[in-house]
C-alpha cells in the first residue's frame, strides 16, 4: 500500500488526526486568515484533518467549490500545493488577495469556472499542473452547494439554481468526472455535503452524491457524521426549533456528512 501520508507512527499516540467516524467540533476554528462571515462555508477543522490525513506535504490538493478559500488558506499552513475553483469570479478575486505568493516549493492557483464543464480539468487545471511540473492532483475536496438551500449567485450554472434535486445530482457527478481526470491513481476525494428538508419531505441529498460518487467507481473508504455545536447560526434559536419540532415530524438537522472515497484507476 503507497504511503499517502506523513503521519509519523513513531508518535501516533499525541497524534492529533480524527479516526473515528463521528467528528464533533465545539466551535469553529478562527485561526490565520479564514472568515467565517461567509455563509455557506465549511469550518477550517474540515480540510485540515482530511489534508493531514490523506495528503503529505508537497501534494496538490483540489477544491472545485472553493468559496471564501477555506481549503486555500489550509493548504498553505499545512505545506499543500493548492488548485481551487469557483464559479463566481468576485469569490476568487477576493481569495486571492489573501493568498501568498507562489515560491519554488509552494503555490496557490485558484480561478473562475464551471466546475461541471469538462475542459475546467482538461485545460485549466491540467494547464495549472503542467506549470508546474505536476502530472496530477493527489486530493480533492468538493464541499457543493446544498442544491437550492442557500442561492449562491444569479449564474443558471450555479449548483445552487439547479431546478431539481434530480438535476443538482447529475451536475454535481459531471464535477466528479472532470475531477477524475485529474486525480492520480490510488489516492482520495472527499465529499463535504449535508441534506435538504423541503414541502414537508426529507431530501437526503449526501447519500444520493455518495451513490452517483460509487456509481462512477469510486470505492467508499469511510462515511463521517460531523457537527459543530457553536455555529453561529444555531444561537438563540435551539429553543424555537426544539419547540417546531415537538409540534410537528421531523428532527432538526444537527449534522453533515464526510464521505472518503479512493480511486483505484
Amino acid at each position: 500500500m503507497p504511503k499517502f501520508n506523513d503521519i509519523d507512527l513513531r508518535n501516533w499516540k499525541e497524534e492529533t488526526i480524527l479516526t473515528d467516524s463521528l467528528w464533533l467540533f465545539p466551535n469553529r476554528a478562527k485561526n490565520g486568515k479564514h472568515d467565517g462571515s461567509y455563509h455557506g462555508n465549511f469550518i477550517p477543522q474540515i480540510p485540515n484533518q482530511l489534508i493531514r490525513r490523506y495528503t503529505k506535504q508537497g501534494d496538490v490538493v483540489l477544491d472545485p467549490f472553493l468559496g471564501s478559500g477555506t481549503t486555500a488558506f489550509e493548504c498553505e499552513e499545512l505545506n499543500r500545493n493548492c488548485i481551487g475553483i469557483d464559479i463566481q469570479k468576485d469569490l476568487i478575486e477576493s481569495v486571492q488577495t489573501k493568498l501568498d505568493d507562489n515560491t519554488d516549493n509552494h503555490f496557490s492557483c485558484i480561478f473562475a469556472s464551471d466546475s461541471t464543464e469538462e475542459q475546467t480539468y482538461t485545460k485549466g487545471v491540467q494547464n495549472i499542473l503542467n506549470e508546474y511540473g505536476r502530472k496530477n492532483v493527489q486530493f480533492a475536496i468538493l464541499h457543493p452547494p446544498y442544491a437550492d438551500i442557500i442561492k449562491f449567485s444569479d449564474n443558471p450554472k450555479d449548483l445552487s439554481n439547479s431546478e431539481s434535486v434530480k438535476g443538482f445530482i447529475a451536475l454535481f457527478s459531471k464535477t466528479v468526472q472532470g475531477v477524475l481526470k485529474v486525480l492520480e491513481k490510488n489516492h482520495y476525494l472527499a465529499i463535504v455535503i449535508g441534506d435538504k428538508y423541503s414541502n414537508g419531505e426529507l431530501y437526503p441529498l449526501s447519500f444520493y452524491c455518495m451513490y452517483a460518487t460509487q456509481k462512477l467507481g469510486l470505492k467508499l473508504k469511510a462515511t463521517i457524521v460531523k457537527n459543530i455545536e457553536g455555529n453561529r447560526d444555531k444561537f438563540g434559536r435551539q429553543a424555537i426549533w426544539r419547540y417546531r419540532a415537538l409540534s410537528s415530524d421531523y428532527c432538526i438537522f444537527k449534522h453533515e456528512y464526510v464521505f472518503v472515497f479512493k480511486k483505484e484507476f
